[in-house]
């Protein structure tokens, strides 16, 4: 298929020929690219305070715009579809960034050591770090995208690019991601707002004391699952089991009992007997999951250095001899006056603005982090793709260099620490962004878009998602009892809320920290990426389940016998579009119930206690064990449903 999975550069020729025009930057595309934007960052938001990790929204984005435009519109313009994607999938890049970083603020203002963060901080945090992630990204677009051709695969870019150019079958897709959405929006109802199974099923096991087994019930980790496949679903679960059924037990057994810091008055066997087994993993094991995921953030960095080098170098060479203002519509970028004018205005913004609490140290920290982790991220998601995108990993760096700085110059207490998570949360959305940008690029290079307006529809895609963030972190925070909740655990900011507060105040259980450092280490010896494997670790064992099931899915789809390479293929890529659907489904009915909770009924009342019906009728944990079996043969049905249609 011409302009599809071309290596080779010299004969590589867009889609859409750089002399033809085609309908792109329309109001259509605009709206419908806004709307995908908040509906995808609200559903990611949930997603990651769920689990701590985010999915790429540009393929389900690109399908469903091809649903609405070319069937229902009856319009019919690639270029057109590209740029909803383009702008939809910025939603998940800012709340990716933010919710790995903002919700801290959130639990400080709990503990009273600052005020809660107010809208506009929070919208202008997600804009400043979205805008430069973009515009940090535009000079390196030549050397990343063209001139790496073949070399760097951008797999989501290449596999959008796939579903657009195959838009002849766009109905048929955008059907299976809507399935997702609907059985996945129903089933997130009936668990988490009727109440009629319960979607958290957890087991101390007597028998092994200390260790427990457990599963979180649900559609999107199932969908996450298999969008990652077996391998890193495998890592993570590794890192349940090394938690849970080693490292937990094996406290109980040295050291039952022992009084062991940050628990000052009850031994670690008190606390399992009086609070279960997960007493363990929120006083202790946590902390050594922290240890661990810094750890690989600090060795993914290092081990990228060369190739940041190497990037800085190719990408001024390029972009400084002016394809910038060449006359070919496919090789226009944003002029480099425009990048440059629009960072500085970003930056006094950050200085200047009294609702971004950064002075003008803390201002250029951003910029020069932000430009060096702009490169990173761009280089990184070509090579493993967006939803492996280390930007964990980067915020943490960010951080303990960043609060080591403040400290060292005076800036410490309650104004050190917020200030270092402002820092962090905008370079958290700036590599964010920039590799989702990056990616979209990519999939504007092989379709034949114009890169300058897809730059602007980034931009787009930012300033709407930007006015959506906070209000969805309000209203999550509200409706789920705050974050750090068994509801909403917020992990990736729990750790960067314990980075802070270790290096701010020195009051961090030390040695479990360096513990998982050196568990990260080990990993790193037996060459296993140490990233998935140390989240398995940090979050708890009955999130890693459910996401390894949908792991062996895929894995037993991969597995089968089929007629020919296409035919495999379509059976891989239905199962992503419904599992993206479940991803979403379940994210925007977690946003709908967390309306319902904070709606008044009565004087001590809300309309989602009310719809609550688990106090008169519940199928039980069997039930629900059931029901999540049902979703899984759904997964299937969905995946090879459309096998017949592709020999």
């Amino acid at each position: 298929m011409k302009g599809s999975n071309v290596v080779d550069k010299k004969e590589f020729q867009p889609y859409v020929p750089a002399n033809k025009v085609m309908p792109e930057f329309t109001v259509v595309s605009i709206l419908l690219g806004a709307i995908l934007a908040v509906v995808f960052g609200g559903a990611n938001a949930y997603l990651g305070l769920r689990v701590g990790m985010t999915v790429s929204a540009s393929i389900p984005a690109a399908v469903i715009s091809m649903g609405i435009i070319r069937k229902i519109l009856r319009r019919d313009s690639i270029l057109e579809n590209n740029m909803v994607q383009t702008i939809g999938s910025a939603g998940e890049s800012v709340a990716a960034g933010a919710i790995f970083t903002l919700p801290a603020l959130f639990m400080w203002a709990k503990e009273g050591l600052c005020d809660v963060p107010s809208l506009v901080e929070i919208g202008l945090i997600a804009l400043c770090g979205g805008v430069l992630g973009v515009l940090m990204m535009v000079p390196l677009r030549s050397a990343l995208i063209v001139k790496e051709h073949g070399v760097l695969a951008y797999p989501e870019g290449q596999a959008c690019a796939e579903v657009l150019i195959a838009g002849e079958e766009g109905g048929s897709k955008a059907s299976t991601v809507f399935s997702g959405l609907g059985i996945a929006a129903l089933y997130k109802f009936v668990a988490d707002g009727l109440k009629i199974f319960p979607s958290e099923i957890t087991y101390d096991i007597p028998a092994y004391k200390g260790s427990g087994v457990g599963i979180d019930v649900l559609p999107a980790l199932a969908g996450v699952g298999y969008i990652c496949g077996a391998r890193v679903s495998s890592y993570l679960f590794a890192g349940g089991v090394l938690g849970w059924l080693v490292i937990m037990p094996l406290m109980c057994l040295f050291g039952g009992d022992a009084i062991l810091f940050p628990v000052t008055d009850m031994t670690i066997s008190q606390q399992v007997a009086e609070n279960g087994v997960s007493a363990l993993w929120g006083n202790y094991l946590r902390y050594i999951g922290a240890g661990a995921v810094a750890c690989g953030g600090v060795l993914s960095l290092l081990k990228s250095l060369p190739m940041i080098i190497r990037t800085f170098k190719d990408s001024m060479g390029v972009y400084g001899k002016g394809r910038e203002a060449s006359s070919l519509r496919t090789e226009q970028d944003l002029s480099m006056r425009t990048v440059l004018i629009g960072i500085l205005i970003v930056a006094l913004a950050l200085w200047l603005i009294p609702a971004i609490p950064l002075n003008f140290f803390t201002a250029l920290i951003v910029i020069v982090f932000g430009f060096f982790f702009a490169t990173v991220s761009s280089r990184m998601v070509g090579l493993i793709g967006s939803s492996n995108n280390p930007v964990s990993g980067m915020a943490i760096a960010t951080l303990l260099i960043s609060t080591i700085l403040l400290k060292s110059t005076g800036t410490v207490g309650a104004e050190g620490m917020t200030a270092a998570i402002v820092i962090g949360g905008i370079i958290c959305v700036i590599a964010a962004i920039a590799g989702d940008t990056s990616q979209d690029l990519k999939t504007g290079f092989l379709v034949g878009s114009t890169p300058r307006k897809q730059q602007i529809g980034e931009i787009i895609g930012v300033v709407v998602s930007s006015i959506a963030i906070g209000g969805i972190l309000y209203l999550l925070s509200m409706a789920w009892g705050g974050y750090g909740s068994d509801a909403l655990p917020a992990p990736q900011a729990m750790l960067m809320k314990m980075i802070v507060e270790g290096v701010m105040g020195g009051n961090l259980p030390w040695n479990l920290v360096f513990a998982g450092v050196f568990i990260a280490l080990v990993i790193e010896i037996l060459g296993l990426p140490v990233l998935p494997v140390s989240l398995g670790l940090y979050l708890p064992i009955y999130l890693s389940v459910p996401i390894m099931l949908g792991g062996v899915l895929r894995w037993f789809l991969d597995k089968r016998k089929y007629g020919s390479e296409k035919e495999k293929n379509t059976v891989i890529q239905s199962g992503i579009l419904y599992s993206s659907g479940l991803i979403a489904g379940e994210g925007i009915v977690g946003i709908v119930l967390a309306m319902l909770a904070v709606i008044p009924m009565g004087a001590d009342s809300n309309v989602g206690a009310f719809i609550d019906l688990s106090g008169s009728f519940s199928i039980g944990r069997i039930g629900g064990l059931i029901v999540f079996a049902t979703l899984l043969l759904s997964m299937y049905f969905f995946a090879v449903k459309e096998q017949k249609n592709s020999k």
